[in-house]
């Protein structure tokens, strides 16, 4: 199958796109060019064909599109913080690049796999979020990204295109982001191996829904074999939901790293959980515990920074 991924040498899409070619697919990776995207990709590099651009590049996402079979599109900005100091770019990345990928696969005839975010529900209220529950983002960027799912459902509705939307918890794992704009695992976690202090924002009682990268890649793996989910969302979740708190304890019981509060910050969900039923009534079944998880994860990350001393 011919598959081009939008930001394949990102995080997750590095794991799904290694997945997909030792599956024996012909991959191409549309993404920005940085030391990071580099180094995700160096193990399949010459297994793939690489393009360096961006999704809000129309021209190169309309010469890229075509010839594929299916476009998985993960490219995205995904961090809350940086939306809170420049809106604009979130949405200019996440609603007019999902825009572009969708009228260059409107012209092509491709199938798009859309990848959403939990973030798009909001803070739960009372049941777990299922698929048709309402949009309520707290911040620029889940409000992006419920814009993009969204228009990418009225394409379905409006041209027929057949567009499915996976909506994830909170990804976590080997190659995710640190520092400036990273997620809160790999920065509690290389904190506590650089002996420096694990800051919780609040009370740290905000609860997330955690997927290890590896079961995300299981999801997805489901999802592509699938030719019957044109016009579906699926929410990709594990029932796990350990607090900001619980998991700063856990790593400093394990490193034994301080945990110190600071002040809230703005546009942070509480906390929600994902009714994930339906993926899982199609074979879907997560196979890493999240504290399994997170301990693989600190010797991993403990390993690497012991390799650069």
């Amino acid at each position: 199958m011919r598959i081009l991924v939008t930001g394949g040498a990102g995080f997750q899409g590095s794991h799904i796109v290694e997945s997909w070619v030792n599956k024996g697919n012909e991959i191409t990776v549309l993404n920005t060019y940085s030391p990071e995207a580099m180094e995700n990709t160096a193990r399949f590099a010459q297994h793939i064909s690489l393009v360096w651009g961006s999704v809000t590049d129309r021209e190169i996402v309309e010469k890229t599109v075509r010839g594929h079979d299916v476009v998985l599109h993960l490219a995205a900005h995904i961090n809350v913080d940086e939306s809170l100091t420049d809106p604009r770019g979130s949405f200019d990345v996440n609603v007019g690049g999902t825009l572009n990928v969708l009228e260059a696969i409107r012209q092509s005839g491709a199938r798009m796999i859309f990848a959403s975010t939990c973030e798009v529900y909001g803070q739960t209220e009372g049941e777990p979020m299922a698929e048709d529950s309402h949009l309520r983002p707290h911040s620029p960027y889940a409000a992006s990204k419920a814009a993009a799912d969204r228009v990418s459902y009225a394409y379905y509705r409006s041209f027929g295109l057949n567009v499915t939307i996976v909506r994830p918890g909170n990804v976590y794992g080997n190659r995710q982001k640190s520092g400036r704009g990273g997620a809160v695992i790999p920065i509690f976690a290389n904190s506590a191996v650089e002996g420096r202090p694990l800051r919780v924002f609040g009370d740290g009682e905000q609860r997330r829904e955690y997927v290890h990268v590896d079961d995300l890649v299981r999801a997805y793996d489901l999802v592509l074999a699938r030719t019957d989910l044109a016009g579906e969302v699926l929410n990709v979740g594990t029932g796990e939901t350990p607090s900001i708190q619980e998991i700063a304890e856990f790593i400093s019981t394990k490193t034994g790293a301080d945990v110190i509060n600071e002040a809230p910050r703005p546009g942070e969900v509480p906390g929600f959980d994902l009714n994930s039923s339906k993926i899982k009534a199609l074979g879907f079944d997560p196979q890493v515990k999240f504290w399994d998880g997170l301990s693989r994860y600190l010797e991993q990350t403990q390993n690497a920074h012991d390799a650069v001393k």
